[in-house]
């Protein structure tokens, strides 16, 4: 199943820095996406616009991780070329990556 089926996201940037927010639709998910959204599936996803480290903080409390991006927006949001590499582009290409199916 896609990770969208079971969680929504937050996105915000500063500077050359891109966070997401993957937060659960129930809290009763979350084990599975902490499982399954590593920072190496996340830095495998992004790999060809985050070169810099990818740090995952858990929140359990709120059923949520938050993704800390690195030299992601090609020097920063105003400087980049792209005409959206960051924030709900990101987020929504996050929100894509196929997960497990929860447990029957």
């Amino acid at each position: 199943m896609k990770l969208r089926d079971i969680a929504h996201s937050r996105t915000g940037d500063k500077g050359d820095i891109s966070n997401i927010s993957v937060i659960a639709f129930d809290e009763k998910d979350y084990p599975l996406i902490e499982a399954a959204v590593t920072v190496e599936r996340v830095k495998a996803l992004f790999r060809e616009i985050v070169h810099g480290d990818v740090v995952r903080y858990a929140i359990p409390s709120i059923g949520a991780l938050n993704f800390v991006m690195q030299k992601a927006l090609g020097g920063g949001v105003t400087r980049s070329l792209a005409l959206d590499a960051h924030g709900k582009c990101l987020a929504s290409a996050l929100l894509d990556l196929e997960i497990p199916d929860r447990a029957a």
